[in-house]
C-alpha cells in the first residue's frame, strides 16, 4: 500500500475542495433556481449537482484511489482506507429561500476515524476547518468553543425546532427551553459553526445523514467541544446530532434522554 497523505495534506485539500464547491453554488444563489424533489421528499437543484460534480472531479484528479461519498451521487469506492464525505449544499431549502446560512461540507475519514472537517458558508464567506491534532481555524485564525459553564447562560440552536419538539415531546422540549437562556433556529451547518467559534453553546438536529455529520465531528472536537448522537455515541452515522462546548454536554444529553425514535 502506498503511503497515506498526512492529516495536514488532507486538510489543505479539503479546504480547497469546500471553498471551490461552495463558490460554485453562488452562481445560482438568489436566482430563483428551479428545484426537483427527490425520493425522500427533499429538494435538489442544479447548484447541488454542479457543485458536487466539480468536487468529485477534483477528488478523482488528486486522490483517484480514495472512496468518495456524496449526497447527490452516492458512493465511488476506492482502494485505500480514506473516505471523503461531501455535501455540496447543506441546507438546500435555506439556499432556495436566499437565506445565507447554507454551507458546503467536506469530511474525511482515515481508517474509519473522522479526521478532517471543513465547513464553508459561501454567502457569508466564513470557513471553519479542522484536522485531528491540528486544532480548528475560523477564516485562518484559531477558534475555540465558549467556556460558558451554566446551561442557564447558554444559547441553543436547531435547524428545525418542530422536529426537535416532535422527537422530545412537548414536556421535555419545554424543559430544554426553560433551562437555557436563548433558543434560535439559525439553521443547518451554520449552527455548528456558531458552536465551534464560541458564539453558541449548543446545536442540535433531530434528523441527520452521514454527509451532514462527517465534517462536523472533527470541527467541534478540535475546537474543544463534543459532538455525539442524542444517545451520547461518538459517531457520524447516528441519525441525529448534538454539539456542545463540552462542559454542558452530559447535562444536555440528560435532557435528550428518552427522545422518541428517529422517523
Amino acid at each position: 500500500m502506498s503511503t497515506l497523505p498526512t492529516t495536514a495534506d488532507l486538510l489543505d485539500f479539503a479546504t480547497h475542495l469546500a471553498w471551490t464547491g461552495g463558490r460554485r453554488t453562488l452562481a445560482w444563489f438568489n436566482c430563483d433556481v428551479p428545484k426537483e424533489i427527490k425520493a425522500d421528499g427533499s429538494p435538489v437543484t442544479i447548484a447541488d449537482k454542479d457543485a458536487e460534480a466539480t468536487m468529485r472531479a477534483l477528488l478523482r484528479q488528486q486522490f483517484p484511489d480514495h472512496t468518495v461519498v456524496g449526497e447527490e451521487q452516492g458512493e465511488e469506492r476506492g482502494t485505500v482506507p480514506i473516505r471523503w464525505i461531501i455535501d455540496p449544499i447543506d441546507g438546500t431549502r435555506t439556499f432556495l429561500r436566499g437565506v445565507p446560512f447554507y454551507g458546503t461540507l467536506v469530511g474525511v475519514e482515515v481508517q474509519g476515524e473522522p479526521t478532517v472537517g471543513v465547513i464553508y458558508i459561501p454567502a457569508l464567506d466564513e470557513l471553519v476547518a479542522a484536522g485531528r491534532g491540528l486544532g480548528c481555524r475560523w477564516n485562518g485564525r484559531p477558534c475555540r468553543v465558549a467556556s460558558t459553564p451554566k446551561l442557564s447562560d447558554s444559547l441553543v440552536v436547531a435547524t428545525d425546532e418542530t422536529a426537535v419538539r416532535r422527537r422530545l415531546g412537548h414536556e421535555r422540549h419545554d424543559l430544554l427551553v426553560a433551562r437555557t437562556a436563548l433558543q434560535r433556529t439559525w439553521a443547518d451547518c451554520y449552527g455548528y459553526v456558531l458552536v465551534a467559534t464560541g458564539r453558541s453553546e449548543i446545536a442540535m438536529d433531530a434528523v441527520m445523514a452521514i454527509w451532514d455529520n462527517a465534517a462536523l465531528l472533527p470541527v467541534i472536537e478540535e475546537a474543544g467541544g463534543r459532538f455525539t448522537s442524542w444517545r451520547g455515541e461518538r459517531r457520524i452515522d447516528g441519525g441525529d446530532a448534538v454539539a456542545t462546548n463540552g462542559v454542558l454536554h452530559d447535562e444536555v444529553l440528560g435532557l435528550l434522554a428518552g427522545a422518541g425514535p428517529l422517523p
